[in-house]
């Protein structure tokens, strides 16, 4: 086998991006257009706190494997929170910042972080990534939402685990929506239908539009929904029109919008990524509220896409038990960590020994409560 060469590169530009897809595979989060556009619509860049530091592996000149990884000096978009672990810094006079992270900017969503064909290479990722971060006097490095082989390799490289909790819907090969409804207990099938009934009753109906059935003009209006959304939390978005733009132009096939209408009019909507028979709930926004309109929009109208069109799996974002009652369960998430002073790693180590054990007793404790028969 060739010698690998391990570098550092702080642009997607200088990627075959050929070459990156074949590592990257059907998550449209991992997708060279994705990761591209995030950066060269200066969404994540050095100047929003994003300085991209992809470490990659080639062999012969052909990129064999690489790890997304960005210089931060804050803890913004990235859903794993250790906004405690900055302020024990801060307060013992050690800056935090900056600090090495492995994930896909804004986006809480489980995929690889270590993009490689073999597990020899995944592990050459995973302890090249402590030297990185060791070179750069980083306080840290955090790999977030890995998945399972990542996972292992992390912990194999002496990366300590912290586990966290999403609610995604499962397809259990159902014939259409009504035999969804009817693997519910009683009282939530019953709840989730005066809800449509509710929608229904506010004259609203639905599109599914996906791919090229996305006109620039509906994309326009989920972007003034989307920026709606954050100004009525007092907060920024962190995405640009640009930037959506981009993707439509360039994956489109990644990209399912669920517009609901009262007449011509567009209400409300919410836009969803597809790929590896998996879709993903993203972003949402309304001009004005409609009670149930948020649930229908985000979740029950995607559910029936994924049925009508045999999607595996339907994963709704960061956070929410109230996804529950909709059908979505409590699905384990990950993130690996390492801290490069040793007094701030033990600490963490044991508070995460303590956040894991309730974790899993809370998971445990929602499990009893999931809306599906026995």
């Amino acid at each position: 086998m060739a010698e690998a060469e391990l570098s550092i590169i702080d642009s997607l530009a200088d990627i075959d991006p050929a070459q990156w897809q074949a590592l990257a595979g059907d998550n449209p989060t991992l997708s060279y257009s994705f990761l591209h556009a995030l950066h060269e619509t200066a969404c994540a860049a050095p100047r929003t706190g994003w300085s991209p530091r992809y470490l990659v592996l080639h062999r012969d000149g052909v990129l064999q494997a690489a790890m997304p990884l960005y210089l931060k000096d804050h803890s913004r978009g990235e859903y794993v929170f250790d906004h405690a672990w900055a302020d024990a810094f801060h307060r013992n006079g050690i800056p935090y910042y900056p600090k090495l992270l492995s994930a896909v900017p804004f986006t809480p969503v489980t995929g690889s972080r270590l993009l490689a064909r073999n597990a020899g290479d995944r592990a050459l990722l995973a302890q090249a990534a402590l030297q990185v971060a060791q070179q750069l006097g980083t306080s840290s490095l955090h790999i977030l939402f890995p998945e399972a082989q990542d996972k292992q390799a992390l912990v194999d490289a002496g990366y300590m685990l912290r586990e966290g909790v999403q609610f995604h819907w499962e397809n259990q090969d159902y014939a259409d929506f009504d035999a969804f409804l009817a693997s519910m207990k009683m009282e939530k099938r019953k709840k989730l239908r005066q809800d449509r009934k509710r929608v229904q009753e506010a004259g609203i109906h639905f599109e599914h539009l996906a791919g090229s059935a996305i006109t620039d003009e509906v994309l326009r209006f989920f972007y003034q929904c989307y920026v709606s959304t954050y100004e009525a939390h007092y907060s920024r978005p962190y995405l640009s029109l640009a930037f959506f733009q981009r993707l439509l132009a360039e994956t489109p096939d990644s990209l399912m919008i669920v517009l609901a209408r009262r007449g011509d009019a567009p209400v409300a909507v919410a836009l969803n990524l597809v790929g590896g028979n998996i879709m993903y709930g993203r972003y949402w926004g309304t001009r004005e509220f409609i009670s149930g309109l948020h649930f229908e929009t985000c979740y029950v109208q995607s559910i029936d896409y994924c049925i009508r069109h045999g999607i595996a799996r339907f994963e709704g974002g960061a956070q929410g038990v109230h996804k529950m009652s909709r059908g979505l369960v409590p699905t384990p998430t990950w993130s690996a960590h390492w801290v490069a002073d040793p007094r701030f790693a033990d600490a963490i180590a044991d508070f995460l020994a303590q956040e894991t054990a309730a974790m899993d007793d809370y998971i445990d404790e929602l499990a009893e409560h999931i809306p599906f028969k026995n």
